[in-house]
């Protein structure tokens, strides 16, 4: 079962920020949350290579070459937004000023930890980059995500596999499939099924770790 399509799921944590909230968007599914905030509601969204007020994707021709979010994607400012040296960005994160954060990853664990930068010591990437000051800096860290892997592993698990990015950070995770809170003493309550028609027992079947129920 697919469940939701990434774009239905970006759309799905657009809808649960609350107004006023200032959001960093981290790299892959979450830059796609920016193409779902209403303009009409007060979500400040913040990018790590120096952007505050960041908007939308540019209709097709009309993007600035030199405007672009984290993962090199073009973007849009908002009315009143600003772009500013990266040190200014991380002085943002790094200070607490950030209300959430949105990453990917590659494991979540029933604590809360987060693995999100490397699957092996081979992989290229050379750090685990910004997303460690993320995890630590923003005050929530909600993770969007699929469900299992390509090869069906589940990814949300008990104890992560892989490089940790940060211990016991996230609050929230987003699947194509559901919507689960990490709890602290409790580990993953399911919150609710995405994917239309899937029974609990099929999604505890895709989780590798047990998923709690406030019923």
């Amino acid at each position: 079962m697919a469940g939701v399509t990434r774009q239905g799921m970006a759309a799905r944590v657009a809808r649960d920020i609350p107004e006023g909230w200032f959001v960093n968007l981290g790299i892959g599914i979450p830059t796609m949350v920016a193409d779902h905030v209403p303009v009409e509601r007060e979500v400040i969204l913040h990018s790590e290579n120096g952007i505050l007020g960041m908007g939308p994707a540019p209709e097709a021709g009309k993007g600035n070459a030199w405007l672009v979010n984290a993962g090199k994607q073009q973007v849009t400012l908002r009315p009143g937004g600003s772009f500013f040296h990266h040190a200014d960005s991380f002085g943002m994160i790094r200070g607490g000023h950030i209300d959430l954060c949105v990453l990917g990853a590659f494991e979540v664990a029933s604590n809360g930890d987060i693995a999100n930068w490397a699957t092996s010591e081979n992989d290229s990437a050379p750090a685990v980059g910004g997303a460690m000051d993320l995890a630590a800096g923003a005050k929530r860290l909600w993770v969007v995500m699929d469900h299992t892997t390509k090869d069906g592993r589940p990814k949300l698990v008990e104890n992560c596999g892989y490089p940790l990015t940060a211990p016991g950070a996230v609050q929230r995770v987003y699947t194509n499939l559901a919507v689960v809170d990490v709890v602290q003493g409790r580990g993953f309550v399911l919150r609710e099924i995405l994917a239309e028609g899937m029974s609990f027992a099929a999604l505890q079947a895709q989780t590798g770790a047990v998923l709690h129920t406030d019923s």
